[in-house]
């Protein structure tokens, strides 16, 4: 496997539990890659959805992939202020034909205030039961949403407003914006 180098696109692709398909978004710009964690950017990225449905990301946003960490966070850039979409997810897999997780349909939203919710705990518990969740997932899970809140508190990595600006900044040398 060839790992992306900066300025160059890969796509996501996100599944459930049970090995289907969730979501796919195209051309995501790689911003940085290390051993253990990819950096890219959105902006007006088409999604596609596990039914069909397409639409397009309406503003830049800075998606943090991490090979040890259960989750995935999308620093959303908006007039008002940075929001955050964090996915309870598998730590990533990346091939030739994307990178890859596994949604577990718990997700935390940051808003610009700083207001945390965690949202889709129904969804979460109706999948669980339906696609069978060991109780080892389960408390992975719950351990990295603490680990997850923690980085909010502290605005570590992406919940910092200098990585925000930083990697913003790269986006716009890369694609000359």
């Amino acid at each position: 496997m060839k790992v992306p180098k900066e300025g160059e696109f890969v796509t996501i692709k996100s599944y459930k539990h049970d090995g289907s398909l969730h979501r796919t978004w195209r051309d995501t710009m790689v911003l940085k890659t290390s051993e253990c964690s990819l950096i890219g950017l959105n902006d007006h990225t088409l999604v596609t959805e596990s039914d069909g449905r397409r639409w397009v990301t309406r503003e830049p946003a800075i998606v943090y992939f991490h090979q040890k960490y259960w989750f995935n966070i999308i620093a959303m850039i908006r007039e008002k202020g940075v929001s955050y979409y964090c996915n309870l997810a598998s730590p990533y897999v990346l091939d030739d034909e994307a990178l890859k997780y596994i949604d577990y349909d718990l997700d935390v939203k940051v808003f610009p205030d700083g207001e945390k919710r965690l949202l889709d705990v129904d969804e979460y518990e109706a999948h669980s039961q339906q696609m069978h969740y060991s109780k080892e997932i389960d408390y992975i899970l719950k351990e990295n949403v603490k680990i997850l809140v923690d980085w909010i508190n502290n605005e570590k990595g992406p919940f910092s407003q200098g990585y925000v600006d930083i990697w913003y900044d790269r986006y716009k040398q890369l694609s000359r914006k």
